[in-house]
């Protein structure tokens, strides 16, 4: 093997703490399996209950769409109303803190967890992700370890977030990058149609 190769034999996940033991980890398993990834959004507050039971901290109304992956539980603090869409899979090796009102789309990947690719080992780094209140995370998005996303963002679909995401702005690309400000109006589409037709 040539020298400074990765080699992956002496790969250690030392440090890491899992949070929980073999026993509960492996019910979570179980549950999981069968409650998050085949029952429907209906039984989203069977699904709540039993995420507080293993230790997540849930507000009210969250919604909990079919084929959600959640690692640790007791690494997961979610708002109230809070949407995850199908197939997101939130992979909390770190604590995952989801504020209030904040929509998470199908298949969106919120990543805890990488690699020291500086070292042979390969060695694990877990960081902490937020998303603080009334932020979009669109279909098939990816934030990375260590990533803040301020109030009221929008991730767009597909977009990979490797840095700090600044309150207020939307988000796109990959590296995801500011497009825009984002402007929420309070005003319901047929409030805005009537105006349109009287001008």
């Amino acid at each position: 093997m040539a020298a400074h190769a990765m080699d992956l034999s002496g790969y250690r996940p030392t440090g890491f703490d899992r949070g929980a033991g073999k026993l509960k980890e492996g019910l979570w398993l179980m549950v999981s399996l069968v409650l998050f990834r085949l029952c429907p959004v209906s039984l989203s507050p069977l699904k709540r209950w039993v995420l507080r039971v293993f230790g997540a901290e849930v507000g009210r109304g969250v919604v909990i769409k079919p084929q959600v992956k959640i690692t640790f539980p007791w690494k997961l603090c979610i708002g109230d109303h809070v949407w995850l869409g199908e197939e997101c899979w939130l992979l909390n090796l770190e604590r995952i803190t989801i504020g209030n009102n904040v929509c998470i789309s199908q298949r969106a990947f919120l990543c805890t967890g990488s690699h020291d690719h500086k070292r042979t080992t390969f060695d694990l780094i877990v960081k902490p992700i937020l998303l603080e209140d009334g932020v979009w995370i669109g279909a098939g998005a990816w934030i990375g370890p260590g990533v803040e996303v301020g109030k009221d963002v929008v991730l767009a679909a597909g977009a990979v977030a490797v840095r700090n995401l600044e309150a207020g702005g939307v988000y796109r690309g990959n590296p995801a990058k500011f497009v825009k400000v984002r402007v929420i109006s309070a005003e319901t589409p047929v409030q805005t149609q009537r105006q349109s037709q009287r001008v």
